[in-house]
Parts: structure tokens; C-alpha cells; sequence
């Protein structure tokens, strides 16, 4: 006998950034344990391959001296983009605070740029990431897209998503009023060498 599947709507608890934080501090979230908080639920993060991690060292050493003592460049550090989401951009430029955030974390105000490194995490950074950026306000977010060698400028944020993209590929140089040129090439490393 075959019974029909009731779908019964079932009511999910958003958990906001504070008590994201309590359960942290209560060790309810193991230490170390990747996640962030996406609208809401606590999402595992992936798991960063040595490409991944060796990229987002590089970018952080090419900009730092570039952007000097004025911005703060922040690797895989929260920002708070509201009350129910609190994700970990693999670098954000901040504008400069005398207490390097130590007080709370940055805001969308705060956030000059986020760069996200995405290899196996690409659709997620695209699809949830993003749009959660441009709905905050954040001006501008790239995506090192490590699958098809290319660098993404997303800019123009809308409540939906961002309404402006570039590609970027080797060979090209991105002209950023922060940063100045940036060669593609010193990016986007295909044989682990700069």
C-alpha cells in the first residue's frame, strides 16, 4: 500500500550574529571548526586546499604593501552584515581603525572591498555569497576564480546581487582606485611559482 507524503511546513530557527557568538563562546561550535553564518544557519565552510591558501597568502602579501598604513587588509576574518549573517571573506580591505577591530568586528561600511578565492567553493561564492555582499551595500567584491583562471570584478550592489561584472584573465591588468595596477598574472598562479 503506497501512502501519500504529507509535507508538513516546518518553522527553522535563524540564530542571529550574538547568539551565533554565545554558542562559540559556550563551545557549542568547537574551536576552529570552520563555518560561518549565512541568513541565518550555521554553514560549513570548505575544507581549503594548499592552491587556495597559498593564493590568498599572495594576494595578502601584494596588497598590504600596496595599500601601506591607510586600510587594513583583513584574511578570513568575520564582517557582520547583519544581524543573522557574519561570513569569512578570504581577504577584505577596511578602512583603517585605531583599534584594528578589536572591539567588533568590521561592518559593511567598513568594507572597502572582498576578495573571495573560489576553486571548489565557486558556486556558493557566486550564487550565496555575493548576492549577501551587494544586499549589504559592499561596493565591490572579486572572485579569484581559481577553476577558470580568471578574476571576477563584481560592482554596482543592488538589494539582489551586483549589476556589473568583468572578467579578468592573464594578460589583462586590473586598475583599482585603491591599489593601483594589478597584473593578473602576479595573481592567478598556475605552477605554484610567482
Amino acid at each position: 500500500m503506497m501512502t501519500k507524503e504529507t509535507k508538513i511546513p516546518l518553522k527553522k530557527y535563524h540564530f542571529t550574529v550574538e547568539e551565533y557568538h554565545r554558542m562559540g563562546e559556550a563551545g557549542i561550535i568547537a574551536p576552529g571548526r570552520r563555518v560561518e553564518l549565512i541568513r541565518g544557519e550555521i554553514i560549513e565552510m570548505s575544507p581549503i586546499n594548499s592552491l587556495h591558501a597559498g593564493t590568498v597568502k599572495l594576494l595578502n602579501r601584494l596588497l598590504s604593501p600596496l595599500l601601506g598604513e591607510d586600510y587594513i587588509v583583513s584574511v578570513q576574518d568575520p564582517v557582520e552584515l547583519d544581524r543573522y549573517s557574519e561570513p569569512e571573506p578570504d581577504l577584505a580591505i577596511l578602512k583603517y581603525r585605531k583599534d584594528l577591530y578589536t572591539q567588533s568586528h568590521p561592518k559593511p561600511s567598513d568594507v572597502l572591498l572582498i576578495i573571495e578565492v573560489a576553486d571548489s567553493s565557486l558556486e556558493k561564492d557566486r550564487e550565496i555569497k555575493l548576492p549577501l555582499y551587494a544586499a549589504a551595500g559592499i561596493e565591490e567584491a572579486w572572485t579569484i576564480n581559481l577553476q577558470d583562471q580568471q578574476i571576477e570584478v563584481n560592482t554596482e550592489p543592488t538589494a539582489k546581487g551586483y549589476s556589473n561584472k568583468h572578467i579578468y584573465r592573464k594578460g589583462d591588468i586590473i586598475t583599482h582606485s585603491l591599489i593601483g595596477k594589478l597584473e593578473v598574472d602576479r595573481v592567478l598562479i598556475t605552477d605554484g611559482v610567482e
